[in-house]
């Protein structure tokens, strides 16, 4: 079979359906990313060779009273008949959708044709795309099961959210010297999602002179984002922190391997990593994601025991400082977060994602 697998805007969109790409390829059928123009995207493809992708015009949904709704609505045009000759060339047996505003076009095109058109839905309640989208599509996958109560009308599966081949766990001795890191010592890991996180940014490095009595007893893993990079390579070093900074990685398993503890927004793939990996984590979901989903991703963490969550405009250094040193300082605490978070990992998502794709391929 030919899938095309609409994803991007985001690595939360993007990495599960590389996920997915890598398990159906791996399963003998041929697969088409369908991406968005923006760098993030082609940054993480860089490591994909094998895989064919297909960068879409388009923006995300601004508004009926902002000045981009022109812009808006040219690219929709724009998209759609670009999508159109990308789907003559590739003759798809069937189109996924991994959500976000790159998986609209692609399916409503699906749909017009007659094609077995899914949508993953990764987050705990659904966004904008598939709260529009689920009912017309033939499958409706979660990652959530909480999230079918908000798509009553949808034919709902629960798969769980996938993750890429790749992130494996990687000997923390190995990991570590490839970095200049002492394996021996508690090592915090900070990221944003695949973009950074500006407020967790700035969060983060207020609390770094906080750490000068316990200097050469902690280091840290900070992925910024590309705009806050410099700023917080000059604190670390002014504060004369062990860090890694870096603005983007796309090799997150060794990150992963190496963290005892994780500050990080709460987007659905970065949860489905961290609870693969079994991390503790104190979790910042981001104000400004819609309807606050990443509050309530969050909060099923919290709720298992897997994690803390700190509001962002609550939050204070002296606050985050605390939280980190009672996780690096109890054993007991952490090791049961480590138990929580790998009860919540999802067996098998891509796998079974797969298995939806062609049993809907099959039926027509």
């Amino acid at each position: 079979m030919k899938i095309a697998i609409a994803c991007g805007g985001t690595g939360g969109h993007l990495f599960p359906g590389l996920a997915v790409a890598e398990e159906l390829r791996q399963r003998g059928h041929d697969t088409l990313l369908l991406v968005s123009p923006k760098q993030i995207d082609a940054i993480a493809l860089k490591g994909a060779n094998e895989q064919q992708s297909h960068a879409l015009p388009g923006i995300g949904w601004p508004g009926f009273l902002s000045p981009r709704i022109f812009s808006f609505g040219l690219n929709l045009l724009s998209s759609w008949r670009e999508c159109g000759q990308v789907y003559r060339d590739f003759q798809p047996t069937a189109v996924v959708g991994m959500g976000g505003f790159t998986s609209a076009i692609p399916l409503m095109l699906g749909r017009r044709l007659h094609l077995p058109t899914l949508i993953h839905e990764s987050n705990a309640i659904p966004g904008r795309v598939t709260r529009m989208i689920a009912p017309w599509v033939n499958k409706t996958l979660l990652g959530f099961d909480g999230c079918a109560n908000y798509l009553r009308r949808a034919h709902c599966v629960v798969t769980g959210t996938p993750v890429r081949r790749g992130l494996e766990r990687i000997d923390r001795a190995v990991a570590a010297e490839r970095f200049g890191l002492n394996p021996a010592l508690p090592i915090v890991l900070i990221m944003g999602g695949s973009q950074g996180a500006h407020g967790i940014n700035e969060l983060v490095l207020k609390t770094l002179p906080m750490w000068q009595n316990q200097r050469d007893d902690v280091q840290f893993i900070h992925l910024t984002g590309q705009a806050d990079a410099n700023i917080a390579e000059i604190n670390y070093r002014r504060q004369r922190l062990i860090a890694v900074v870096q603005a983007f990685s796309t090799e997150m398993e060794h990150f992963y391997s190496l963290a005892d503890v994780v500050i990080s927004r709460s987007g659905a793939a970065s949860l489905t990593e961290l609870s693969h990996y079994g991390l503790p984590a104190i979790l910042v979901p981001y104000p400004a994601a819609a309807d606050d989903h990443q509050s309530y991703n969050a909060r099923i963490f919290e709720r298992a025991g897997a994690a803390r969550i700190l509001v962002e405009n609550k939050a204070t250094p002296e606050i985050l400082h605390q939280m980190v040193v009672e996780l690096l300082t109890d054993a007991k605490l952490r090791q049961g977060m480590v138990k929580a978070a790998q009860g919540l990992a999802g067996e098998d998502a891509a796998k079974r994602v797969a298995e939806e794709i062609e049993a809907s391929c099959n039926r027509n």
